[in-house]
């Protein structure tokens, strides 16, 4: 492939260019040629499947522009590129996926469910809600302007970030699912964690620790302050009557009075109760 390609239309390469223009970075052959494979691997996909356009990033244009070039030597025919903006830090720098805490994030619903999505949407940075509202959602210019002026004045109640996370989950997974996620995010510390159907529930508690709980066991009533320090959420059972005297402990995000036992009627869906201490730390017990 490399006969279609000159150093000088490598080298003037802003990917190129930039590097070599700095003192501080070298630039190995490896990824000097690393456009030479990308070029490639669009001609394949074009000669093989009929691919006529690559999507990308906008610092991928260089690659892309380097496949449309290879396709019209070899074939003779048009293909094109669409490069879309990145989304960048307040300080103009790129901003991956592990700087924004994404992980592993999907669009498919068995690998992160609408929930966990519009949870994650729901607690990005108040910097990047401009950008991400224009990138990522149909919203109108005016409704934009209105949660911009919004995140400016009361940034505490995530207008935009609500905005976002329902516009998002409704495009990926339908208008159903995301009001869905965002009724079981509002009972996430509520009590309506009690009217969650099962699925949903056991999303909004995907991430906490579990551990199990004979049901004969639960029958006669566990002490509260036992079943906290059993589910380490207390490191002895003084720390747990404490907490609980202080008005810190829940089950079903109901709290629990000094000297009240948990039994089965706390139980939702015939098998779980969620154990809280705080604000933040959480702890199903599964009933078996």
């Amino acid at each position: 492939m490399g006969k279609h390609f000159t150093v000088n239309q490598m080298v003037a390469k802003d990917s190129v260019k930039s590097r070599l223009d700095r003192d501080d970075v070298g630039l190995s052959f490896t990824e000097f040629s690393y456009m030479l494979l990308q070029a490639y691997d669009f001609l394949r996909l074009n000669l093989d499947h009929g691919c006529t356009l690559q999507l990308g990033g906008s610092d991928q244009w260089g690659n892309i522009t380097m496949g449309t070039e290879l396709i019209r030597k070899v074939t003779g025919t048009p293909a094109a590129g669409l490069t879309s903006p990145l989304l960048l830090r307040p300080d103009g720098q790129k901003l991956g996926k592990s700087e924004m805490g994404m992980g592993d994030t999907w669009l498919d619903a068995s690998m992160t469910s609408p929930f966990a999505l519009h949870q994650w949407l729901l607690n990005c940075d108040d910097d990047m809600m401009p950008q991400m509202l224009r990138f990522f959602t149909f919203l109108d210019h005016e409704s934009i302007l209105q949660l911009d002026e919004a995140t400016a004045r009361s940034p505490q109640e995530r207008q935009a970030q609500r905005a976002l996370a329902n516009a998002v989950v409704a495009m990926v997974h339908g208008s159903a699912a995301a009001a869905n996620a965002e009724r079981a995010g509002e009972a996430l510390f509520s009590e309506a964690i009690a009217d969650l159907d099962e699925a949903t529930l056991l999303q909004v508690v995907a991430d906490a620790p579990s551990s199990t709980l004979s049901r004969s066991e639960l029958a006669g009533g566990v002490d509260a302050a036992e079943l906290l320090t059993r589910c380490e959420l207390a490191s002895s059972k003084g720390e747990a009557r404490r907490f609980i005297e202080q008005g810190g402990v829940y089950v079903n995000n109901v709290r629990i009075e000094p000297l009240q036992p948990v039994n089965l009627s706390s139980v939702l869906h015939d098998r779980y109760l969620v154990l809280r201490r705080g604000r933040r730390q959480m702890h199903l017990v599964v009933i078996a």
